[in-house]
């Protein structure tokens, strides 16, 4: 009878949730601050390196290969991090809501020691630990959106889980920053900057366990979230295959262009002449969090899956036409250098964070099929990060000395050409399928 008053007292749920999460408004004010709490922390064991310069080259096979350092730091990171996102594709998948926390501490532990292996061991071969530091990163994103998705409010849940990655990205470069004008060594600098976010991490990932479990008005609105074995897995991509390479194609142009937006985001503000503080990191990124999180996190209000697919990929449209117009207009001097960086994350959030809230989720949600977000997204976040790491090696291939602003305008405009074409006709061919898929569950709902 409980159960039947009050729809986060079910069977489901676990005996632990405090009384006071019993409130929906309550405990969806809680799931956003845990997962926004975890994932801006677990940043703090990814990012701050990347607010050093690392200046100087070095040199691999008696000449025969030569990489500025902090490319080779950070495509090394990135590498671990797009290993991880294979990997996950089936740990992910298959994990059971019991083992997240758990899995989410021991993943970051693990990157905090390859971080004061990093401070231990001689430049440049310290490179090697951030490779094990990423490894064990690009899984904790998975394990997060477990505790959220499958609900009638999850695109909201899942913007301030996103507007976490983006404002985590600017505020620890910006304590990293920091830490070295206080003059702490810069090789010891990411420990450092890791260590002073573990308490936080801690008190977050408690909250992430005490969040209630979805209803069953959540599960019909949105169907009911399910591990995926590869039988289900295989099944369900070739269901949807056309839709879903074109769909991970224009994710994985987005990536691109977002990493090294992130990753070189010192050497893009120098290039437009400004001369960077860390304060500035933070603030380009709040503004670019709030956008996103409020144009992505309006889908709550669609309750229609279809049209709530429709939507997301509308903001993915906006998103590519917004980059293209920051890349024109910069030539002709009519947008200032902070304009110009806060519209490009602007621009390539807006459909990177849609995939994360609402593309895969409305995708589920209409066409009924069982599985969940996190499988799907690790396949696309896999090949994204893949693709990053070639940029990566072949910017030092082409051109080691090229300026990363040139380097970034001149593949932006391509990628968004490329990516919009992608985007049109993943919709149509998916929204076609959700349509099919949807209307026949609909019928049967046996």
């Amino acid at each position: 009878m409980a159960s039947e008053q009050n729809p986060y007292r079910t069977n489901a749920q676990p005996a632990a949730v405090p009384a006071l999460l019993t409130n929906p408004f309550i405990a969806s004010v809680w799931a956003i601050t845990a997962a926004f709490g975890t994932y801006f922390c677990m940043y703090a064991f990814r990012k701050p390196f990347t607010a050093a310069s690392y200046e100087g080259a070095v040199t691999f096979f008696e000449g025969g290969l030569t990489v500025d350092q902090k490319t080779l730091y950070v495509s090394s990171q990135v590498l671990g991090y797009m290993v991880s996102k294979f990997i996950g594709i089936k740990v992910i998948a298959e994990m059971t809501a019991e083992r997240r926390a758990f899995a989410i501490l021991a993943l970051i532990g693990i990157a905090e020691v390859a971080l004061l292996l990093f401070g231990m061991t001689p430049a440049p071969w310290n490179f090697v630990f951030l490779f094990v530091n990423g490894l064990p990163l690009g899984m904790v994103f998975g394990l997060v959106l477990g505790f959220l998705e499958g609900r009638r409010v999850t695109e909201a849940l899942s913007a301030g889980l996103c507007a976490s990655f983006i404002l985590a990205d600017g505020v620890t470069k910006s304590v990293g920053k920091y830490l070295l004008d206080l003059e702490i060594p810069l090789y010891w600098m990411p420990a450092t900057a890791g260590a002073i976010f573990l308490l936080p991490l801690l008190i977050c990932v408690w909250m992430l366990t005490k969040i209630p479990k979805p209803t069953e008005v959540d599960e019909a609105a949105r169907t009911k979230r399910v591990p995926m074995n590869q039988r289900q897995r295989l099944e369900f991509l070739r269901r949807y295959a056309a839709g879903l390479i074109l769909l991970v194609v224009m994710y994985l142009l987005v990536t691109i262009l977002r990493s090294l937006r992130a990753d070189f985001s010192k050497e893009l503000w120098e290039g437009l002449g400004y001369s960077v503080v860390p304060s500035m990191f933070t603030y380009s990124e709040m503004i670019v969090a709030a956008g996103v999180m409020v144009i992505n996190g309006t889908a709550i209000i669609i309750s229609d899956n279809r049209r709530g697919f429709f939507y997301a990929m509308i903001v993915s449209i906006l998103g590519f036409s917004m980059v293209a117009a920051a890349i024109l207009l910069r030539g002709p001097a009519q947008l200032s250098g902070f304009t110009f960086m806060v519209l490009i994350g602007l621009g390539l959030y807006l459909p990177y964070v849609a995939v994360h809230t609402t593309v895969f989720e409305r995708l589920i949600a209409m066409t009924k099929d069982q599985g969940n977000i996190g499988f799907l997204l690790y396949f696309a976040d896999a090949f994204g990060y893949l693709a990053y790491v070639f940029v990566m090696f072949g910017k030092s291939f082409v051109s080691s000395d090229m300026v990363h602003l040139d380097f970034f305008s001149e593949i932006g405009i391509g990628i968004v050409l490329v990516g919009m074409c992608c985007t049109l006709l993943s919709w149509r061919l998916l929204l076609n399928s959700g349509r099919h898929d949807g209307n026949a569950a609909e019928s049967n709902p046996s």
